[in-house]
């Protein structure tokens, strides 16, 4: 008699499970884990001694961190197998900066010009570093911020702008009609370049699809902004770890709105300029 050969698999067909199709894990993919009901985006993938581990945060800010276990997750209703993303290729051409630039590895910071670049407050002062720091850097310009503009032109007479110490002041919510429009007004000189943005503060210059959110929120007049924009989102209402998670979100120049960027520009050009 002719013996059976049978396949190391002896599990009954209609009880086998098809595999999942796999997913990489990319930052910002909203998953659902199967067993918890925690649905999250995706911060980060760490390789651990247990195995591939990945961490989801919700929209409250809560985070926890899972096992990459197959068919551990839901993706828009389908039960997926995360992995890990694949290695970035290495670049093509020469490297460049956060602001755009071609970069100049082992370049060393230049020594301070006298010049600076005054902006209105410690996150756009952050937002500036994270995006044009190298380049500023080489430049040997200093940034540094005001708690507000009220008083801007007596600053600004302090200073005492010249040939060879330019000034260049960033200004939020700048548009006709605005108080900082007024104050701005009050500010001349051959030396001095005050330029801004139309947004009431510096969050908005982050384009909404970096952060993750449809647009930014519309907050009544009388309400803080930044509070109310929390609420709006959802999110905790703490403004310092709000601006972490959206200064997080700042890769590079793309991250931002064309009129912040236009700005800071013009800010560094004048501030460089030769006498």
């Amino acid at each position: 008699m002719r013996s059976r050969e049978y396949g190391p698999d002896l599990t009954p067909p209609w009880k086998r499970t098809a595999p999942a199709p796999e997913v990489p894990a990319e930052a910002d993919l909203v998953v659902e884990e199967v067993t918890t009901g925690f649905c999250g985006a995706v911060i980060r993938c760490e390789k651990t001694a247990q195995g591939p581990v990945v961490t989801l945060e919700d929209r409250f800010g809560k985070q926890r961190v899972f096992p990459m276990e197959p068919r551990g997750f839901l993706l828009e209703g389908r039960v997926v197998t995360l992995v890990r993303p694949a290695a970035a290729p290495a670049p093509q051409g020469p490297a460049r900066t956060a602001s755009g630039s071609i970069a100049v590895p082992g370049a060393r910071a230049r020594v301070a010009r006298a010049g600076r670049i005054y902006v209105e407050g410690r996150h756009d002062a952050e937002l500036v570093e994270r995006v044009w720091g190298d380049d500023l850097r080489i430049e040997g310009v200093v940034v540094e911020y005001l708690e507000g503009i009220d008083d801007l032109p007596a600053i600004v007479r302090s200073f005492a702008p010249g040939p060879d110490a330019r000034l260049g002041v960033l200004v939020d919510h700048l548009v006709p009609g605005s108080k900082e429009s007024r104050i701005a007004a009050e500010v001349t000189g051959d030396h001095v370049l005050v330029v801004g943005h139309p947004y009431i503060d510096v969050w908005e210059a982050v384009k909404p699809s970096s952060v993750g959110i449809p647009a930014w929120p519309r907050v009544p007049r009388g309400q803080d902004w930044k509070t109310g924009v929390c609420r709006a989102l959802r999110w905790p209402e703490n403004t310092g770890a709000a601006w972490q998670r959206i200064l997080g979100s700042v890769r590079s120049y793309k991250d931002l709105e064309p009129t912040l960027l236009g700005s800071v520009e013009r800010l560094i050009d004048h501030v460089t300029e030769a006498p």
